[in-house]
């Protein structure tokens, strides 16, 4: 499951790294096009507390099903944050995608691995594969 910022043109970078993922033939959990949750274009959900709701429990679901979180940390994300905790209680294996300098400890000390691009990922991605991590 790819985790991030769905705002500030997050939603992008998840799709766009969720079909590469697919075309590398890695199996990924779209949790966000299968069932039409962009939400990216509220900017306030202090009066959608149903959508919250809905929209919370559809993520930890998924959440729950995944092997690995792969974070992109592009921005910052309550949402990813929280999905990272969760996930790591659980014992669920979590990838931080940083491709850029990141000003704040927290993912780092909730993520297993850390890479700084793509390639980076696909090679972590293909090594666990190959060990049966995944």
């Amino acid at each position: 499951m790819i985790c991030g910022s769905i705002g500030y043109g997050g939603i992008e970078k998840i799709k766009k790294l969720c079909a590469v993922l697919k075309e590398r033939g890695f199996d990924t959990i779209d949790h966000i096009l299968g069932k039409n949750m962009d939400y990216s274009s509220i900017n306030d959900f202090r009066d959608k507390p149903k959508l919250s709701k809905d929209i919370v429990e559809h993520d930890l679901k998924h959440v729950s099903m995944a092997d690995v979180l792969v974070v992109i940390a592009n921005s910052p994300s309550y949402g990813a944050g929280m999905e990272m905790v969760i996930a790591k209680n659980s014992c669920k294996q979590i990838i931080l995608l940083a491709s850029e300098s990141l000003p704040t400890p927290w993912p780092v000390y909730f993520s297993d691995f850390i890479v700084n691009d793509e390639q980076e990922l696909f090679q972590l991605l293909s090594k666990m594969e190959r060990r049966d991590l995944l």
